[in-house]
């Protein structure tokens, strides 16, 4: 029984440290770019878009194609951004707890 005490004491504390993170991931900006900066994505820790930046030369109709090309890898690297900043968040949060292979946290 001690150890099952324990065992809810740190889950408590886990519980505790995620409130905290998730706290911290709502303030969080991450961003990504594409085009040698000519494309610019700023996404929240939640991975909402908050802003697109565009360098004003893109403006050419002939080159939307280009430019929705540029977006969305603009986005990608953001979002390849949040996760890796997420991912060294929960690193903090679990104390290196290894969790199984598709387990993520938050649920």
């Amino acid at each position: 029984m001690k150890n099952l005490a324990g065992l809810m004491k740190q889950a408590s504390q886990m519980q505790a440290k995620m409130e905290e993170m998730q706290g911290k991931l709502e303030t969080l900006e991450v961003q990504g770019s594409a085009g040698a900066g000519l494309v610019t994505i700023t996404l929240s820790g939640k991975g909402d878009l908050r802003r697109i930046s565009l360098d004003p030369k893109l403006a050419d109709p002939a080159e939307m194609e280009m430019l929705q090309d540029l977006i969305v890898a603009a986005h990608a690297e953001a979002k390849r951004h949040l996760e890796e900043r997420t991912a060294d968040e929960m690193q903090k949060v679990t104390g290196g707890l290894n969790l199984p292979p598709g387990m993520k946290l938050p649920f």
